[in-house]
């Protein structure tokens, strides 16, 4: 099984269509087809259930394309690496929880820098897949928070895949809202002020478990709830819908506007912000730059 071959599966599985896919490669569509074939025969599965209707993924096929898209992934970094005409080019990729802060300490270590060449990447993601960017080399570094409800199942997780854990800073429990919100006078609120309000919570995909939630309380009986995956949409409907989020409480007005505010939760609850990083690796220079700029939002909530 070579490269080229894994591509051929993930293009038809991605159109549906052995037709479709040999067109957008620029092959035949027997030649395709039998390239298929020889994947199934060598692996001994069936990725692709062939009918009248066209092809569909089998159960095997899912599995095969996620271990696909990974080995494909880590074969174009290991390309831009070694391409010549990248070796002038310093690279940086973070993947995240959705953190305002985190996206703002990124862009504000490439100003600082005055970097005239680089190639930087930040992956707003779900829990589960900022642990496999790190996991898997996509990042260099991912940002997520721990507390008591989350931590044994996380930490678990960041061991078992050769990560490790380092606290940036704690901090209260916010609840995040519009700044027209009918609660937004409050000096602080409670889970009974809320309940009439729905409470946007981002969405977690296949990993959709309660330890994997971005936001704390995640077990909490909403009578509201909508599931979001993207802070635009979540800022949207704070202002629409009088929404909320739970959150650190680190506003970045720069980037979200004045319109919006955090008010304490009433409760002790507090969350560990920090960021996991592969065990066997050192930090480059640029990774500690933001990490630096990182812990300075700590200060800000003191």
């Amino acid at each position: 099984m070579t490269i080229q071959q894994m591509k051929y599966v993930i293009e038809v599985a991605e159109r549906g269509s052995m037709n479709e896919a040999a067109r957008s490669l620029f092959i035949s569509q027997p030649s395709l087809s039998e390239n298929i074939k020889e994947i199934e025969k060598e692996l001994g599965i069936t990725i692709f259930a062939r009918n009248n209707r066209g092809i569909t993924l089998t159960t095997e096929g899912r599995e095969f394309i996620g271990y696909a898209r990974q080995v494909l992934e880590q074969y174009r970094l290991m390309e831009n690496r070694y391409t010549a005409n990248q070796d002038n080019l310093k690279k940086f990729y973070v993947s995240g929880q959705h953190y305002t802060f985190a996206v703002e300490a990124f862009s504000r270590v490439i100003k600082k820098e005055g970097i005239d060449a680089y190639d930087f990447a930040f992956y707003e993601t779900r829990t589960y897949e900022v642990i496999m960017d790190v996991k898997n080399m996509r990042s260099e570094i991912g940002v997520l928070y721990l507390n008591d409800f989350n931590e044994k199942v996380l930490t678990a997780d960041i061991k078992e895949n050769n990560l490790e854990f380092t606290e940036l800073f704690s901090c209260k429990t916010y609840v995040y809202m519009s700044a027209s919100h009918p609660l937004a006078n409050k000096d602080k609120i409670s889970f009974r002020e809320l309940d009439g309000y729905p409470c946007l919570s981002f969405d977690q995909g296949d990993k959709n478990s309660f330890y994997y939630a971005e936001e704390v309380f995640s077990t909490y009986p909403y009578k509201k709830i909508i599931h979001i995956n993207d802070r635009s949409t979540a800022l949207n409907m704070m202002t629409i819908l009088n929404g909320f989020t739970l959150c650190s409480g680190v506003i970045c007005e720069e980037l979200n506007g004045e319109g919006y505010i955090a008010i304490p939760l009433d409760s002790d609850e507090r969350m560990r912000i920090g960021y996991v990083k592969r065990a066997d690796s050192k930090l480059s220079d640029i990774a500690k730059k933001y990490i630096k700029e990182l812990k300075h939002y700590g200060s800000v909530l003191h």
